[in-house]
């Protein structure tokens, strides 16, 4: 029987998975069960229907990343999603915190989580073996949970 993500050593691509998915979750979800104190915490924001529209689709990439790291699926694929999604939060951290000066400085400190995640990701992927590591479904051709 094979030991839980959360469990073991070393920093794997599940690890890394699980890690950002969960980080995801809570900061997609946030704005969507309570608004108010989301912009007490990161300033006010003129248009609510789009801070919800941007925490869903967080919240999805957070889920889609926790489900893949817990079924052991964590392929090329989920790491260019993580990666992708924290490079593409981190340029608009830095350009509308940091340039522009345009929203909350406190989005300089998520740019600081999505660079740290984006370096996991590139730690997770570069261990040795790491790029010899297939999810089950890929090498199977069924899913993990069929097998």
């Amino acid at each position: 029987m094979e030991k839980p993500v959360f469990l073991g050593s070393g920093l794997s691509p599940e690890r890394v998975s699980l890690g950002q998915g969960l980080f995801y979750l809570a900061c997609g979800l946030w704005p969507l069960f309570d608004l108010r104190s989301f912009e007490q915490v990161t300033g006010p924001k003129p248009e609510g229907w789009l801070v919800k529209t941007v925490g869903s689709l967080v919240g999805v990439i957070g889920a889609t990343l926790s489900l893949a790291a817990l079924r052991r699926a964590v392929g090329p694929e989920m790491g260019l999603l993580g990666v992708g999604s924290a490079g593409a939060l981190a340029m608009v951290d830095l350009w509308y915190a940091g340039w522009r000066k345009r929203i909350h400085p406190l989005y300089l400190l998520d740019a600081v989580a999505e660079l740290a995640l984006i370096g996991a990701w590139g730690l997770a992927f570069g261990r040795p073996g790491a790029s010899e590591r297939t999810p089950r479904a890929h090498r199977t051709g069924r899913p993990p949970s069929a097998q």
